[in-house]
């Protein structure tokens, strides 16, 4: 697993990664206001209360070389959408993390992950040889634990009180991931639903 390159990007037709910046907070927050996904209890969505926090936790973790934040950008209209990350970067076990995925509400459920989810693995298996790819997700979340699904990821188990919310109560974690030998189905897999979006 090659170690990490400052100034990543990753392309697609209809999006673009670019690394996260501080100068990306109203953008961000403009991005999340369309559909006030801060509201959802079971995600980490920034809202103008933690912005601050959210990207200077996320930029500094990136230094530690733990992640590598990113924000979505709309390819036809230069707008920010959302963000996602690698997170749980292992190095030594070849191992990552895809999460902090958000997404406008305008741009759900119209291709938007799925392609941003193939260039995130693609990158993750083709130019880090990781072995494998994990996701993690609030176990009533069931939106993202059937995107998660549908991008052939397997589900590997539940975490029973995994963490703490920030109203004291229990968090239950939904565990799921790709390995290495299942990428060129699941890369085909994605490369499928990309081109019914195109059509």
């Amino acid at each position: 697993m090659k170690k990490w390159i400052e100034k990543l990007e990753l392309e697609g037709e209809n999006i673009r990664l670019i690394p996260l910046e501080k100068s990306h907070k109203d953008f961000l927050l403009k991005a999340a206001a369309d559909g006030k996904l801060w509201e959802l209890w079971f995600t980490s969505v920034p809202s103008i209360k933690n912005i601050d926090h959210y990207i200077e936790s996320a930029l500094e973790k990136k230094k530690k070389g733990t992640e590598f934040p990113f924000v979505v950008v709309d390819q036809k209209s230069g707008d920010i959408i959302g963000s996602t990350r690698f997170c749980n970067m292992d190095f030594e076990n070849k191992r990552l993390e895809i999460g902090y995925t958000w997404y406008a509400q305008t741009y759900q459920r119209t291709g938007v992950n799925t392609e941003c989810k193939y260039y995130l693995l693609k990158h993750a298996f083709e130019e880090m040889n990781c072995i494998a790819v994990q996701f993690m997700t609030n176990w009533f979340n069931l939106r993202s634990r059937a995107a998660i699904s549908r991008l052939g990821a397997k589900q590997d188990g539940i975490l029973r009180n995994h963490r703490l919310n920030p109203d004291g109560s229990c968090r239950d974690t939904v565990i799921f991931s790709i390995t290495n030998h299942e990428w060129a189905g699941v890369k085909k897999s994605l490369r499928y639903e990309m081109e019914k979006y195109r059509k």
